[in-house]
């Protein structure tokens, strides 16, 4: 843990030279999902195994890159939590065609809960 703390730290100190470039902090998850955050003004902190930039929160062993982009990358997928499973009241396909749980097959869907709509990817 202290091993990817120090280097975690390190990747950052050295790449800070070279973000004046980038508008943009990029965190990707072993999942696949992105999020990109402003890289002016944040403050970056580590709690137990837990890394917190600008509102958003990551586990670090579901991190697999970080990094400096031009442009947001965020990609919107998220995965859901038993809860949001729990609650969906739609579900679509990227055609705009309405599924059940049943007939979700792999790929990219937009599922509605009473917490709000997501992208996610059906596995």
């Amino acid at each position: 843990m202290r091993k990817i703390l120090f280097l975690l730290l390190t990747m950052i100190g050295a790449t800070n030279i070279y973000a004046g470039d980038y508008a943009y902090l990029t965190f990707e998850t072993t999942d696949g999902e992105k999020v990109s955050v402003s890289a002016w003004s944040q403050t970056l902190t580590i709690s137990g195994n837990t890394l917190s930039i600008g509102g958003h929160s990551f586990t670090l062993s579901n991190l697999s890159k970080m990094y400096f982009s031009a442009s947001d990358e965020t990609t919107g997928i998220r995965t859901l939590s038993a809860d949001d499973w729990n609650n969906i009241t739609d579900i679509y396909d990227m055609k705009g065609n309405k599924l059940s749980k049943n007939q979700m097959q792999k790929g990219i869907c937009i599922v509605k809960t009473s917490q709000g709509t997501f992208k996610i990817t059906a596995k």
